[in-house]
């Protein structure tokens, strides 16, 4: 069994109105690649991959006038991929979605969210990630209400190996500083985000905690836009929102090779999920944004984890079709992991 999680920077930007692959030479959102350059690099990372499913993290947008599953079932079909099932959870307003394209000879998959509906007045604990959660963010006393930019997607699989086990697809995220006038108001809208974004990192970790407790085989996955030591902001509050989706310090922990190796040393070479170009300082900044998590039960099946770099994995760097390739579709790389589904 293969599940990945993929991060497709600006894949909205590859369809039209109607939901269909722009697959021209027009400019697609990425720096000067173009929509047809694009495109054919996803299909040849997706088939490279040839994964029984993948969380796609930034997913086509889903609104009035464009459907997610729509433009997913066009791109799927296009390059006859067999991950040609697709769900989505809670849609979102910022044309970037979470969807799952699994192959339906291989599982069966559904959109299954948890928790009660809290509605916009919001409850304390773990409601469905579509409502509000309550919780005191800077120990004023006086509980604030949190929201998910982008709930995560939560999915009930069963294997045709008789495995049955949950995915949830997250994409946290803290938000750009916008309106601020000085560096001082700046700090604080990015002090006011990350506490946003850490509160997220909670009532996800919450439903986590609850399928612990149930002794539910889980995968966590996706772009948590965080980790040690990528930014100022991490001796202010003391844990990365990585550390708190894992559990580490309660003894219940999700395991994550990447992850715990990141976390285990503040020197020297550490993975890397993402490439970004830093156009101030001329130079790509790498960091390691995407994870795959997984309770022990899951670990214990020979799991095996790859990140598909470019240039720090060999296969992808001897394959000089493929290492352009994941290049050009996105600034993130698909991450990997492969364990045995019989039950």
């Amino acid at each position: 069994m293969r599940i990945a999680t993929y991060n497709v920077e600006w894949f909205s930007s590859l369809f039209n109105r109607k939901d269909e692959l722009l697959n021209d030479g027009g400019w697609s959102a990425r720096y000067n690649v173009t929509r047809a350059q694009q495109t054919a690099a996803l299909g040849t990372v997706f088939r490279a991959i040839d994964a029984d499913a993948v969380m796609l993290i930034e997913a086509p947008d889903q609104s009035k006038t464009n459907s997610t599953i729509r433009a997913l079932t066009n791109f799927v079909d296009h390059f006859q991929l067999r991950t040609r099932e697709i769900i989505m959870g809670f849609p979102n307003d910022t044309e970037q979605e979470i969807a799952l394209l699994y192959d339906p000879d291989v599982m069966i998959a559904a959109h299954d969210p948890q928790g009660e509906y809290s509605g916009t007045e919001g409850a304390a604990g773990a409601p469905r990630f579509d409502g509000a959660l309550l919780i005191d963010l800077d120990i004023d006393a006086t509980e604030d209400l949190v929201v998910f930019s982008k709930p995560p997607l939560e999915v009930a699989v069963q294997t045709a190996g008789g495995l049955d086990f949950r995915m949830i697809g997250a994409h946290l995220k803290s938000k750009a500083p916008h309106g601020a006038g000085s560096a001082a108001e700046m700090a604080s809208i990015n002090i006011a985000n990350r506490r946003k974004q850490l509160a997220q990192a909670v009532w996800l970790r919450a439903r986590i905690d609850e399928h612990l407790a149930e002794g539910t085989p889980l995968i966590v996955l996706g772009d948590l836009n965080d980790g040690p030591g990528l930014d100022e902001f991490e001796s202010l509050f003391g844990r990365s929102s990585v550390e708190i989706v894992m559990g580490m310090d309660d003894g219940a922990g999700l395991f994550d090779p990447h992850a715990r190796q990141a976390l285990s040393r503040k020197l020297g070479a550490q993975p890397t999920t993402a490439r970004f170009w830093i156009r101030p300082e001329k130079r790509f900044l790498q960091a390691l944004l995407d994870y795959i998590m997984v309770t022990n039960d899951i670990h214990a099946r020979n799991a095996r984890w790859r990140i598909w770099h470019p240039l720090d994995d060999p296969e992808c760097w001897q394959n000089p079709e493929l290492r352009d390739a994941l290049v050009t579709a996105s600034d993130h790389f698909p991450v990997t992991l492969d364990f045995d589904d019989l039950s």
